[in-house]
């Protein structure tokens, strides 16, 4: 309770929250000076606030030699730590692991029924985020593009995008892993079940899109990375 205390406190100034929010989304290490022109504040002051975020663990921070001499400047990027705040207490986390053992004892029948089930979710994502007014066919490349790009954002997946309408292209950053303490424990399953639940985000735009998996944090990488192969 003392740590969650803490957590509120920290996260109730509206700067710091939006300090937090915007290392979320660089998806690289800051600067105390960075911070400090981002926010238009003296550099104490963002050296402050970065400072109570890492007490809490939100954030951590390094040295970094800057090649010019004179002393190692301090970076600061997101821990990996897992922040949650549940009232009372919850434990989705133990759940899932409990379904997910269960669907393993399934064998193939319950892995196929959890990759379809996450496809329909990814689906349903994107399909909320249509204009009532205009159907699928009326969109233009750009605005499926930018659909799907929401999607991602509310799923909480950090993502970086980039689109290449010529070739029929859309090349999908992921910097966070919402399923990660289970996909570590399950990686096969879970990481199958992400894959099917991007598959049916883009599927329901680009129906014939093929999802390539380039880059997976599971394997050791920086981030997951896809490329989707679109028929306009």
């Amino acid at each position: 309770m003392e740590q969650t205390l803490k957590i509120t406190n920290v996260l109730a100034d509206p700067t710091r929250y939006h300090i937090y929010e915007y290392i979320t989304k660089k998806h690289k290490k800051v600067s105390v000076q960075e911070i400090a022109e981002a926010f238009n504040i003296h550099p104490n002051v963002a050296r402050l606030h970065l400072t109570k975020l890492e007490d809490v663990n939100m954030i951590v921070s390094e040295t970094q030699k800057t090649g010019k001499g004179g002393r190692p400047s301090r970076l600061y990027r997101l821990s990996d730590k897992v922040i949650q705040l549940h009232f009372p207490f919850r434990d989705y986390q133990l759940l899932s692991k409990i379904a997910i053992q269960t669907i393993a004892k399934l064998g193939d029948v319950g892995k196929q029924a959890l990759y379809e089930t996450g496809k329909n979710f990814g689906k349903e994502l994107v399909a909320q985020r249509i204009p009532h007014d205009q159907s699928v066919q009326e969109l233009t490349f750009a605005e499926k593009a930018e659909i799907v790009k929401e999607a991602a954002e509310a799923a909480g997946l950090y993502p970086t995008f980039e689109y290449n309408e010529k070739e029929g292209k859309i090349y999908l950053q992921v910097f966070n892993c919402p399923f990660k303490e289970i996909a570590l424990q399950e990686p096969e399953i879970i990481c199958q079940m992400h894959y099917a639940f991007l598959h049916g985000m883009f599927e329901v735009l680009f129906p014939n899109v093929e999802l390539v998996e380039m880059e997976n944090m599971m394997k050791g990488c920086n981030y997951c990375s896809y490329r989707a192969n679109l028929v306009k």
